[in-house]
Order: structure tokens, then C-alpha cells, then sequence
């Protein structure tokens, strides 16, 4: 009867045990926020991966060469036309909610003004940077569609991202990419062969429609902005930073496409960029990871860099282990390609190949970029990030004419190599000055006490 009896306590302790773990884990918000975002992004990967599929079968590897590659130039502008003023709403608002309605309408006053101007900017420079097949109209749709209906939409996910309620962000995204594919399913349908300028009225309409409905569903769970200017020139400084480690990201990422469809063929940019494609799609669980840790890294960041880094650790290693899984995955299973997007795209196997490593290379530098982006180092990590970005263009000027999209993609692997190491650098850099000012701090003190 004891030993019943104890068996039934030992039961009870460890079904007791049991819910306080769970418990544990729901009342932890990185691990709720984190589910929420590989829900929303696991949702958002199917939903991408049909939308990439009927896009890349439809418009054939030229048309969507053409695509993006104006899409890969106007990824260069349209951070600047938020001016980091997503960032800001974040790490404000992260800090004080109180601060929400006003930097949500700064956030939006910075983006409809300044992409005004760069919506202007695009029309004077995309006949200088690309071919002369690409349509003005298709570059000024994409400039209108990603300049300002994809900021504000991304805003809007931001705003939810500040309060830490990612249920909302990751639903955003899921819902723009959605928007997306019923835009594509219905070209498709009116168009046996659509084109690429066909194809931009579709991901304009789409695009917009995203940006209001996200716009209102911010107004209803939050509440609207208040529309007044009161930045300081710090926060200008700093989101500028912002805008400029964005960018400069863009121009490592997405310019080598823009060079492509102007230094080689739409045809090599349609096999390139098919491939690349792979590599954000397997990139989105990490990118949901990073996005429910970034406000941590502010709140962690206060204490230095190495609060930052320790901060990091333990997501960075998980992230490692799942980026590794993907490059090998990536190596073996590539061939299936040319069977999913068609024969168009036999091509994009060894493309793919080629860009199996960036996975790991970018969770490397994406963590330790973050850390130094909590510690209020942004603009050393965009000083870095634009070195990178020069040698990226200077590296495909040789590269590309040369080697066509097998030039691009050996030049993305050094880029982001290079950016891994160079931020690697500076994180070291910091941790041992912040040591070497501990110690003296501890020294003083013991003299002090002596």
C-alpha cells in the first residue's frame, strides 16, 4: 500500500513538475514571441514558395531576370526612405510605451516624405543602371510598391514588434506575401504568358493593399500616431544608421542582381536570383528568431557589449546548428530544382550549390551585427557594412562580365565572409576594452579601499 501510495506522490511531482514547465515556457516571452514568428514565417514559407514558384514558371527565367533586377536597385534606396525610423520605433517604444504614438507617426511622416523623394530619385537613375529592355513604368511600380507600401507595412509589423506581441508582426508578413500570391494566381489566370511590367501593376495592387490593412489594424489593437516632428538631430543620426546598415545590407545582398541584368543577361539574373531566392526562403526561421530577440538586445545591450553578447549565446548556437542542417540540404537536394521551376532553370542547381554556405555566414554576422546594434554601436556596424558593400560592387564589376552569375555568386560568399569577419572583429574589440575598463574599475577600487 506504501509503495502504491508513493508511486501515486512520485506520479503527481512529476505531472506537477510538468505544468510548471510548460507554464515556464508560456509565460517566457522570447520563447512565445519566437513560436509566434516561426508560425507566421512557416505560413509565410509556403505561402512564398508557391508565390515564387507560379512567378518564376510563369514569367520564365528573362522576364523575371528583369524583375529582379529592378528590384535588387530599388532594395538599394528604399531604406533610406524610412530614415531608421522603424528601428527607433522599437528600441523607443521597447523602452517606454508611452512613446508609441508619437514615434509611430514620425515613422510615417519620415517614410512618405523622404520615399517621395526617392520614388523621384529611381525614375532619373534606372536608365543608367539598367538595360534598355526593362520598361521605366515596371521600375517606377516596384519604386512605388516597395518604397512605400512594403516600409509601411513593415512599419506597422515594427509597431507590433516594439510591444513585444509578434502574433501581430508575424501575421503582417504572412499577410503581404498572401496579397502576393492571389496577385499572382490571378495574372496567371488573365495572362498565358504575363510579362514582367504585367506582373509589377499585379505586385503594386497587392502591395497597397497589404500597407492599408496593416495600417488599420494598427489604428484598431494600438491606436493612431500623433503626426508631429519632434526628432532630435541625435535620432535623425542614429536612424540614419540605420538606414545605412540596411542599405548597405541590400547592396551586398541585391545589388549583384541590378549588375547582372546590366553587365551580363536577364537570363543569368533569372537563374541567379531563382537561387538566391532559395537561400532567404531557408534563412526565415533564423530571421523569426532574430526579430523576437531584437528588442532584447536593447534592453541587454544597456549593460555593454558583453551583457549583448551573452545575450546571444545561447540563440546563436541553436541558430548555427539549423543553418548547417540547411547548407547540407541544400547540397544534396538541389537537383529537384529544375523540376519545381522548370527546365528554364537547370542552371540555378549549381547556382544553389554555390551559395549553400551563406546560411551559416549569415547567421554569424547577423548576431554579433545585432549586438552591436543594442549597444548603441550602429554606426560602426554601418561604417563595416558599407566597406563590405563597396568591395561587393567592386568585386562584380571584375566578376560578373567575367564570369556571369557564377561571378555574382562567388562574390556574395566573400561579401559575406568578409562582413562576418570584419563585425567579428569589432564585437572582439569592444569586449576587450570593456574588460580591460572593468579591471581598472576593480583596481581602483581596491586601491581606493587600501
Amino acid at each position: 500500500m506504501r509503495n502504491a501510495d508513493c508511486e501515486s506522490s512520485r506520479r503527481s511531482i512529476l505531472v506537477f513538475s510538468g505544468l510548471t514547465k510548460i507554464r515556464s515556457l508560456r509565460s517566457n516571452t522570447l520563447v512565445r514571441n519566437t513560436a509566434w514568428m516561426l508560425v507566421g514565417l512557416g505560413l509565410k514559407l509556403v505561402i512564398q514558395a508557391a508565390y515564387f514558384t507560379v512567378i518564376a514558371r510563369s514569367l520564365g527565367a528573362e522576364h523575371y531576370g528583369a524583375f529582379v533586377g529592378v528590384v535588387g536597385l530599388v532594395g538599394i534606396l528604399s531604406p533610406f526612405g524610412t530614415l531608421g525610423s522603424g528601428n527607433l520605433l522599437i528600441k523607443n517604444v521597447a523602452r517606454d510605451h508611452r512613446k508609441f504614438r508619437t514615434n509611430f507617426g514620425l515613422a510615417l511622416l519620415t517614410t512618405i516624405s523622404v520615399s517621395s523623394i526617392f520614388f523621384l530619385l529611381v525614375g532619373l537613375v534606372s536608365r543608367y543602371f539598367l538595360p534598355a529592355t526593362i520598361p521605366a513604368s515596371l521600375a517606377m511600380l516596384i519604386a512605388a510598391s516597395d518604397l512605400f507600401g512594403t516600409s509601411i507595412t513593415l512599419i506597422c509589423g515594427q509597431a507590433f514588434l516594439a510591444f513585444e506581441r509578434l502574433k501581430w508582426t508575424a501575421s503582417i508578413n504572412a499577410l503581404l506575401s498572401a496579397l502576393r500570391l492571389v496577385a499572382a494566381l490571378i495574372l496567371i489566370a488573365l495572362y498565358h504568358n504575363p510579362s514582367a511590367l504585367q506582373w509589377g501593376r499585379f505586385y503594386f495592387g497587392s502591395t497597397s493593399l497589404a500597407a492599408i490593412t496593416a495600417l488599420v489594424l494598427v489604428f484598431v489593437k494600438l491606436g493612431p500616431p500623433e503626426l508631429r516632428l519632434t526628432r532630435t538631430a541625435a535620432e535623425f543620426r542614429e536612424g540614419f544608421y540605420f538606414s545605412a546598415g540596411k542599405s548597405t545590407e541590400t547592396i551586398y545582398n541585391d545589388i549583384d542582381k541590378a549588375m547582372l541584368a546590366r553587365l551580363g543577361t536577364l537570363g543569368a539574373t533569372g537563374i541567379y536570383g531563382a537561387a538566391y531566392r532559395l537561400i532567404d526562403v531557408s534563412f526565415a526561421p533564423i530571421a523569426s528568431l532574430m526579430a523576437a530577440a531584437y528588442p532584447g538586445f536593447f534592453r541587454a545591450g544597456a549593460g555593454g557589449i558583453s551583457a549583448a553578447i551573452q545575450y546571444a549565446k545561447p540563440l546563436f548556437w541553436r541558430a548555427l546548428a539549423y543553418a548547417t542542417l540547411v547548407s547540407a540540404a541544400m547540397l544534396v537536394g538541389a537537383g529537384i530544382v529544375p523540376y519545381i521551376l522548370g527546365s528554364e532553370y537547370r542552371l540555378t542547381v549549381e547556382a544553389l550549390r554555390w551559395l549553400a554556405i551563406l546560411p551559416m555566414l549569415k547567421v554569424v554576422h547577423t548576431f554579433l551585427s545585432d549586438a552591436l546594434s543594442g549597444t548603441g554601436n550602429q554606426g560602426l556596424r554601418s561604417l563595416i557594412q558599407l566597406g563590405v558593400a563597396v568591395f561587393n560592387v567592386l568585386i562584380n564589376l571584375w566578376m560578373i562580365p567575367a564570369y556571369s552569375w557564377r561571378g555574382a555568386a562567388w562574390s556574395s560568399i566573400a561579401s559575406d565572409a568578409l562582413l562576418a569577419c570584419g563585425i567579428g572583429a569589432a564585437v572582439m574589440v569592444l569586449s576587450r576594452r570593456a574588460q580591460v575598463a572593468t579591471d581598472e574599475a576593480k583596481g581602483f577600487a581596491v586601491r581606493a579601499e587600501a
